[in-house]
Formats: structure tokens, C-alpha cells, sequence
């Protein structure tokens, strides 16, 4: 299964076109909006953050040969994803990239910045790839400490901006990576947006083109950032989950037009509910958490086809939420 993803997404990067670009021009001199001469390490898989937590999948399925080739050779598949990686992640191209970044800061706000600084943790271990990742991840912390003193409410919908999902990747790739500064606004954050919710309503979940639940994914937050004042926030903020309550977040999202880009957001949805439900699991009793297991266990399984042979609307991104589901 693993070389068979790193296929698709090996694949899938080195799609120039189609191309969606989220370029705001300054000028006329400013409208090239070529994929690799705008962004040389970030193109292909139709956008910049896919393109991002796509390299972070290559990355996290080779493993122990993400830099080098260790004792044991290579599959084919895993020397083109390296190769990739080699011709992407040099210090040229990430320093166009944080170049990028600085001139715009709201450019992938949260969303974007999230998977970039997930993407500099998961190399951190490998010299040169760390090296040049580091100007990219430093102008987003820089962006990070900046923007949430400024904002005073948090975006709760179930897409790219979902102000929870983006603090809960940026919590984690920050403390890989020995950062507490940003670790702790990025909490105090956490807090000051969340800490008093509850109890959540889930009737309106989902809307027709998430692909995160709000509740699951603020819960999932909590989860990392309150430690043992959790438990009881998870018992006001979802009362009964796992227990007949929030059941429809358990089954499969319904998607007709799966080769629809907006419609294929459901099928995210239901990779990164499973990922969310396996990690809520681990703050419940047995019972509850065994039927948490089961609905993540039923969603991946309805998903999963997609993910290894589906659209393009689907294969551009979905094996990095897949990758967050085996979690």
C-alpha cells in the first residue's frame, strides 16, 4: 500500500496543470502566474498547499529513506519520491518560497502555513532539507505571532480556513521543532477561542463542501493543548459521544459527484473524522472509544478507493488526510 501512495503522490506532484492559484498580482509586471516559476518548490497537485502536504506524505511514507538510501535498497517508487523531494527541497527554491511568504502575509493563512511547518518538522532530522526548509519556517512563525493577537475571533467551517485545524498542526510542528514561542501563542490562542464552548451542535455537520467536522477538529485541539483539564471539557463540549449522541459524525458523508472538486471535500471529510475520532478515542472509556475505532475503521474503508484510484480531485490531496487517519 505505502509504495503504491507514494506513486500517487510522486504522480501527482509532477502534474503542472490543472492549476489553481491563489496569486494576488501588485502590478502588471506581477500576473506570471507559471507553476514552477512562481513557486519552484511548491507546485504541482493543482495548488500550493497540496503541493506542500503532499511532499510532507512523501516524506512521512519513505521514512528512514527520505534522505538517503539506507542498507536495504530502495523501491522504484521510493527513488523518484527522493528524487522529487532532492529536486524541490534546495535552498533556491525554499528561498523564492519564504520570499514569497514575507511579501504576503495573509497568502494560505492558516491552512497553508500549517502544512509548511508540519513539512519543516518532518525533515528537521535530515541536515540539508532542514536547512533549506528553515527560512520557510521561520517567516511562518513570524506570520503566526503576528496575526493571532490581531484576530479576535476564530473561523469555525469545515474548510481550509478552519482556525482549529490550522492551530492544532501548527501546535504540533512548532514543538517538534523546539519553537515555544509560537507553541505557546498559538495555546493561549487555543484558549481564548475555545476553552468556553460547549455543548457543541453538530446537527448542521456537514455542510455540503467540508472537508473537516468543526466540532471533531476544535475537540482534537483541546485534546492537545488543556492535558488534564481535557476529560471534563470533552464531557461539556460533546456530551454523549460515542454513546448515541453526534451519531450522524459516525457514518460515512454521502458523496455523488466525488470528481467534482468541492465534492470531493466529503471524502476528506471522512479521512480526517476517522483520524480525529481515533485521537478522541484515547479520552474515553472502552465502550465508548471501541465504537469511536469502528466508525473510523467504516470511513476509511468507504474512502479508500478514491484515495488509490480515484479523480485527481481526489488523488491530488487526499493521501496526506489518509496519512493523518492512520494515525
Amino acid at each position: 500500500m505505502d509504495q503504491h501512495l507514494l506513486r500517487i503522490a510522486t504522480e501527482v506532484l509532477g502534474r503542472p496543470y490543472p492549476y489553481s492559484s491563489g496569486h494576488v498580482a501588485t502590478g502588471p509586471d506581477d500576473t506570471d502566474i507559471t507553476p514552477h516559476l512562481l513557486h519552484p518548490s511548491f507546485h504541482g497537485a493543482l495548488d500550493w498547499h497540496s503541493s506542500v502536504h503532499m511532499q510532507w506524505s512523501l516524506v512521512r511514507l519513505l521514512g528512514p529513506y527520505a534522505a538517503a538510501p539506507g542498507p536495504v535498497a530502495p523501491s522504484p517508487e521510493a527513488v523518484a519520491a527522493r528524487q522529487l523531494l532532492e529536486e524541490r527541497l534546495t535552498p533556491e527554491n525554499l528561498a523564492v518560497e519564504a520570499a514569497y511568504l514575507r511579501e504576503r502575509p495573509s497568502f494560505e493563512r492558516p491552512y497553508g502555513w500549517a502544512w509548511a511547518a508540519l513539512l519543516g518538522a518532518a525533515v528537521r532530522e535530515e541536515p540539508a532539507w532542514a536547512g533549506a526548509m528553515a527560512p520557510v519556517v521561520d517567516v511562518v512563525a513570524d506570520h503566526v505571532l503576528a496575526w493571532l493577537p490581531r484576530q479576535a475571533y476564530p473561523v469555525r467551517h469545515g474548510k481550509h480556513q478552519n482556525d482549529a485545524f490550522g492551530l492544532l498542526l501548527l501546535h504540533r510542528a512548532y514543538r517538534e521543532l523546539g519553537r515555544e514561542d509560537v507553541v505557546s501563542a498559538v495555546r493561549t490562542a487555543a484558549r481564548d477561542w475555545f476553552v468556553g464552548d460547549g455543548p457543541a451542535s453538530t446537527a448542521d455537520e456537514p455542510s455540503g463542501t467540508d472537508f473537516l467536522s468543526p466540532a471533531l477538529t476544535e475537540a482534537v485541539l483541546m485534546q492537545e493543548v488543556l492535558g488534564e483539564e481535557f476529560d471534563p471539557w470533552l464531557a461539556a463540549f460533546l456530551p454523549g459521544l460515542g454513546e448515541g449522541a453526534h451519531a450522524h459524525l459516525l457514518e460515512p458523508p454521502t458523496v455523488l459527484d466525488p470528481g467534482d472538486g468541492q465534492g470531493a471535500h466529503l471524502l476528506g471529510l471522512a479521512l480526517s473524522r476517522a483520524w480525529q475520532l481515533r485521537a478522541l478515542a484515547r479520552s474515553l472509556p472502552d465502550r465508548p472509544a471501541g465504537i469511536l475505532r469502528q466508525s473510523a475503521d467504516r470511513q476509511v474503508a468507504a474512502v479508500l478507493p478514491h484515495v488509490t484510484g480515484g479523480d485527481f480531485m481526489a488523488t491530488h490531496w487526499l493521501v496526506s488526510f489518509l496519512l493523518l487517519a492512520r494515525e
